[in-house]
């Protein structure tokens, strides 16, 4: 029981970092300058970095929820 929950935490943490790399790549397409103020660095690159963990965070758990509720199928039969 504790190496499955050991098992599913590792694949937690990578799933969150895979897809914030992938929100960080993606958000470098936006132009952000052209919408913040000038001489505003710091909180321009803070408004980025948030961004982007949210932006991850909400597909990493759409997809860690979507693979549980996939293995919970097995149950219904």
């Amino acid at each position: 029981m504790l190496e499955n929950l050991g098992q599913q935490a590792l694949i937690n943490i990578f799933s969150h970092l895979f897809f914030i790399g992938i929100a960080f790549i993606a958000l470098q397409a936006l132009h952000f300058d052209k919408l913040l103020r000038g001489n505003r660095v710091f909180q321009a690159r803070l408004l980025y970095v948030l961004l982007t963990i949210v932006i991850g965070s909400t597909v990493s758990n759409f997809f860690l929820d979507y693979l549980y509720w996939s293995k919970q199928l097995q149950l219904l039969f």
